[in-house]
């Protein structure tokens, strides 16, 4: 049995119990004691068994369902610090929206309401919850959540379009779906005129952002090369010191030699040398570091 299965079990036994007395304080309980914060890793394995049983918890109680979730995700970064058990808490409460919209149509327009609201934390595990939840959605309903990630590209809301870049910057999601990976390259471009535009680059959400970017096309252009590299090579040209360092940062992916080896060496000889920026620390928790 593994990890995750026995999760599940323990936390299905636990909602028996939210959900026929009201009370989560068991619950709550066991995600803090099996959070594994403090700690360079959260335990992903109990955040997505969290997300996989209140879907099918969901089926039965929706509304107590959703409300833990949304309670969850709420917490304040006050009360749920960085790195702490807390912190956790909210982690689940992110994922578990977006399973539980998933398991329950008509709660998708709220869950992606409270996604956005949520893209804005402060806390990069808060982030890294967001996307995955909106991978979740968009393998269920694609059209759906694109269309709303598209009003995500805002001048200057820098963590939505974070959101946006690491949630569909997802190669389960994207190869062998064409369309997906076109939109995503479309999603791309949008966001990389909102970095060419902007003033202010100094701010931590546009590093936090930029950061992303730093891996995102490389997975995008994995899955569609033709215009993927076209894409590169066009932000290769631009003398911009942030978009070469998006640049240069994706081709140290593997992924893009793989792709097309020869396209990716072109490319590493048309990009100038780091002159300045330098190369921001990642966010903690979050997976802007992807390897290729």
């Amino acid at each position: 049995m593994g990890k995750q299965h026995a999760h599940q079990q323990d936390l299905a036994a636990l909602f028996v119990i939210l959900l026929k007395r009201g009370d989560k304080v068991r619950l709550v309980e066991y995600l803090i004691t099996h959070s594994n914060l403090p700690g360079p890793r959260g335990n992903l394995e109990l955040a997505q068994a969290f997300a996989r049983e209140a879907a099918v918890q969901a089926e039965s109680d929706r509304d107590t369902v959703w409300s833990l979730c949304l309670s969850l995700a709420s917490i304040s970064p006050a009360h749920a610090p960085t790195n702490s058990p807390m912190e956790f808490l909210g982690f689940c409460g992110a994922t578990g929206l977006g399973a539980v919209a998933v398991a329950s149509p008509p709660l998708a327009d709220r869950a992606l309401t409270e996604l956005r609201r949520l893209a804005d934390d402060s806390r990069g595990r808060m982030r890294e919850a967001v996307a995955m939840a909106l991978q979740e959605l968009l393998r269920a309903r694609p059209q759906r959540t694109l269309s709303r990630l598209k009003t995500w590209i805002s001048a200057e809301h820098w963590l939505a379009m974070r959101a946006v870049a690491a949630g569909i910057a997802e190669p389960s999601l994207l190869e062998g779906n064409a369309r997906m990976a076109a939109t995503a390259l479309l999603l791309h471009r949008r966001i990389l005129q909102r970095v060419r535009a902007a003033r202010d680059r100094t701010a931590e959400p546009f590093r936090t952002l930029r950061q992303a970017l730093g891996y995102s096309i490389s997975v995008v252009t994995a899955a569609t090369p033709q215009a993927g590299f076209a894409f590169l090579r066009d932000l290769a040209a631009v003398r911009d010191p942030d978009v070469q360092w998006i640049v240069r940062e994706n081709l140290k992916k593997q992924r893009l030699a793989r792709a097309d080896p020869e396209q990716a060496a072109a490319l590493a000889r048309l990009v100038t040398p780091a002159a300045s920026g330098g190369r921001p620390a990642p966010a903690r928790g979050g997976r802007a570091s992807r390897k290729g």
